[in-house]
């Protein structure tokens, strides 16, 4: 279960100017901007403490963590609805605070993890995938879980595992993503058939069609030139002796 609100606490500042100096401005001083919202109060924008927000996301109830909000007033119970990061050193950049009231259902997206071996790749040589890695819950706030644990030791060749089959108590959390949704299955390995040596000579030895026709009408046109070139001569011997007959006749 999510660690109790009382437990974990953020302390903030009311945060007055906005702006990219004012936001890098605070991260050098350790706070990182935020903003406060949800319930019936109107939103507040605030910073907050950098270094006690990462150490939530690392907990084990990550962004789940219920915790409080000091700011001046009375602590108010919250958790991370939204953070943003710098991808290029992993600081926090901005977050999203959201009013949690502790006797109202609220939606979470819980993460779903898989343990054991699968039969299906020990025995059967199959592939192990996860498909699906958080499911969405509504319940109490004191009620969100930190994960769900899947043993996938008994997964076979071609089965799976669905979100449906995920021990939950009715009576605490209701569950919002479909039941029919598969978490994890074990398939067959992927290979691709490999034609044969033959076969890839072939083709790479046998000229395209196209090429096969031009160089055919080439050939039938060098055979009509050279038959051409053949006539030609005995055309030209043929009018000789019809020029000399003409002389003989002056």
């Amino acid at each position: 279960m999510a660690d109790r609100a009382e437990g974990v606490v953020v302390e903030g500042a009311p945060r007055a100017t906005r702006g990219k100096n004012e936001a890098r401005r605070l991260r050098q001083t350790g706070q990182v901007p935020a903003v406060l919202y949800g319930g019936k109060a109107a939103p507040v924008t605030l910073s907050v403490n950098a270094k006690q927000v990462s150490a939530i996301l690392r907990s084990s109830t990550g962004h789940n963590t219920l915790f409080q909000v000091k700011l001046g007033g009375k602590p108010e119970p919250a958790i991370l609805k939204d953070w943003l990061v710098d991808p290029a050193t992993g600081k926090l950049l901005h977050v999203d605070l959201m009013r949690v009231a502790m006797d109202v259902r609220m939606k979470v997206k819980v993460p779903v993890h898989t343990f054991g071996e699968p039969a299906g790749v020990k025995v059967q040589g199959g592939v192990f995938e996860v498909v699906t890695r958080e499911v969405e819950v509504e319940c109490l706030p004191s009620d969100i879980p930190t994960e769900f644990r899947m043993d996938v030791s008994e997964l076979m060749l071609g089965k799976q595992l669905r979100v449906g089959e995920l021990q939950i108590d009715p009576a605490k959390i209701k569950l919002l993503t479909e039941p029919e949704r598969v978490i994890a299955h074990v398939v067959a390995l992927k290979v691709e058939e490999e034609k044969p040596a033959e076969a890839v000579a072939a083709e790479g030895a046998a000229p395209a069609e196209p090429e096969v026709i031009k160089k055919g009408k080439k050939e039938v046109e060098g055979e009509e030139g050279a038959q051409a070139a053949e006539a030609q001569p005995k055309a030209e011997k043929a009018e000789k002796p019809e020029k000399a007959e003409k002389k003989e006749k002056k």
